[in-house]
């Protein structure tokens, strides 16, 4: 059996994903043979991996990004069990890659014992393929209302005899209560496997947080792995859109003389937002996701992302009047993006029988087609070209699809095959593929054009921006990090050996267990 390790957080957002992925790239680096693996996702924002089948599957795209930081292609086995929230209520269940049910408060407890042997035996072809796996957890190990059922935490150590280590983000304040407060909810068995911390996104003398650190393993008898310092370059594959804030990135200076600020639309149910990555790693593109409908009206570009709940979405924009500022913004002759849920509500008409069961509604009449929602979810990746000789890479993962279109209609992509995708009238641009923007080539295309139709004469794009490096750079900056800020030799023991025996309990402990 192989080495493992998880990776659990105070909270969600503290941290995880990258921390993941850093010791992912710094074993790499090291050649080991190193897999990523998170049981249970939670995520509208998902990659395509093909299958051994030869089909298209959806694995969470933090976990598409940890593979990356291992020097391997995306395996459905990383993320064996995805949820797609389309409510409040329910999500979309992906087991494999595939779209196989939904799930509610109501019926999770029935699903979650085949959801968890399809992870455990995930884990466990791993183990067997890899010299180490690095498994994330997903929340917080001390949500003790549903530790009874768990086998994405605590859950899944105990199964695999998995040594933990915690992160908390001391930006958030509480950093040393949260740390010490998880543990301490924990029951015995789970305590043993607790080996110890990280503190992330730090700011500040380390000499003045020391003290805390020292307290914290008198108090728990556990080690301090490591600080690691707040860093502005890490930015790129966010798991959660709400982590981003409100300015992509770091945006450079102009290329030429002026700036094109481009305002993406916060949808609730926003998925795949990591498609506009790619225009914030622009010299002088400034991308801000807003649900302003002032900022829609100072911006050069909108972009209306993805969706997992497309028609629900569409009401929202037009509850809150920013359905009307994109309108305006059209009227003006500003450019208009819409990707995927996005570009299926710039259409005359949506027929959805399917994610949100309501009929034919109509969409913002922008484009000249209408849009029919499909049992069958289209999950794909996907090579074209845009305009002549442009080519372009993507993948696809929607169930809506253009079911009428103006005969005359222009095609935003053309496939390999030589059939039209999305379309284009006007300043308004649509096209159902996800990552486009990534082919370096189109995306300067696609820039140039927005910034004459805004009006942005003095702005040029850089000639040899590559969004492919600027990922690796990320990734090897996560591995930098690991390297200089963690007791790596401590870490690799934890791989290497296992929890580490006679860690001491610290009371309470955990309540009774709940399966709620």
């Amino acid at each position: 059996m192989s080495g493992g390790l998880l990776v659990a957080g105070t909270t969600s957002d503290a941290g995880k994903s990258v921390l993941t992925a850093g010791i992912c790239r710094w074993l790499h680096r090291r050649g080991v043979k190193v897999a990523p693996f998170k049981a249970q996702n939670m995520s509208n924002n998902s990659a395509v991996v093909v299958g051994p089948d030869g089909r298209g599957g959806e694995i969470g795209r933090a976990q598409a990004m940890q593979a990356a930081a291992c020097g391997l292609a995306p395996d459905l086995r990383f993320n064996p069990v995805l949820l797609k929230p389309g409510s409040d209520l329910a999500s979309q269940v992906v087991l494999l890659g595939e779209a196989v049910d939904t799930v509610t408060a109501g019926n999770f407890r029935q699903l979650r014992p085949r959801l968890a042997e399809t992870a455990y035996a995930a884990l466990a072809d791993l183990r067997a393929s890899y010299d180490v796996v690095v498994c994330e957890g997903a929340g917080s190990p001390a949500e003790i209302n549903l530790r009874g059922g768990d086998y994405v935490n605590m859950g899944l150590a105990r199964h695999a005899n998995l040594p933990t280590i915690v992160v908390g983000d001391i930006d958030r304040g509480g950093v040393f209560a949260s740390m010490f407060g998880t543990l301490a909810l924990l029951d015995p068995a789970d305590q043993a496997l607790i080996a110890g911390f990280v503190i992330n996104k730090f700011r500040g003398d380390r000499g003045l947080l020391q003290p805390g650190l020292d307290m914290l393993r008198r108090v728990t008898g556990r080690p301090t792995y490591g600080v690691l310092p707040w860093s502005l370059d890490l930015w790129l594959d966010a798991e959660d859109s709400l982590a981003y804030g409100r300015v992509l990135g770091r945006p450079a200076a102009p290329h030429g003389t002026d700036w094109l600020d481009v305002a993406v639309v916060r949808l609730p149910r926003i998925s795949n937002a990591t498609d506009v990555e790619a225009l914030a790693t622009e010299p002088g593109v400034r991308v801000r996701l807003t649900v302003e409908p002032a900022e829609l009206a100072a911006a050069d570009l909108v972009v209306l992302p993805g969706s997992k709940s497309t028609v629900a979405d569409l009401a929202w924009l037009r509850e809150t009047g920013l359905a009307d500022a994109v309108l305006a913004h059209v009227a003006a002759g500003k450019p208009l993006l819409g990707i995927c849920g996005g570009f299926q509500m710039l259409a005359r008409a949506i027929h959805d029988p399917v994610e949100s069961r309501r009929g034919s509604v109509p969409g913002l009449g922008l484009l000249p087609v209408e849009i029919t929602f499909d049992p069958r979810k289209t999950v794909r990746q996907s090579t074209g070209t845009a305009g002549p000789g442009v080519p372009v890479r993507g993948y696809e993962i929607h169930h809506g699809y253009v079911s009428a279109a103006d005969p005359a209609l222009t095609p935003l992509l053309t496939y390999a095959d030589g059939t039209g995708e999305g379309a284009v009238v006007g300043a308004v641009h649509g096209t159902h593929w996800h990552g486009a923007f990534e082919s370096d080539e189109f995306r300067r295309r696609f820039l140039t054009e927005a910034a004459r139709l805004a009006g942005r004469h003095g702005f040029r794009v850089a000639p040899d921006t590559a969004f492919a490096a600027a990922r690796e750079r990320s990734l090897d900056l996560l591995g930098d990090l690991v390297e200089e800020h963690l007791d790596t030799e401590a870490l690799w023991r934890l791989v290497e050996s296992g929890p580490p025996p006679g860690l001491p309990f610290v009371p309470p402990g955990a309540p009774p267990a709940t399966d709620h």
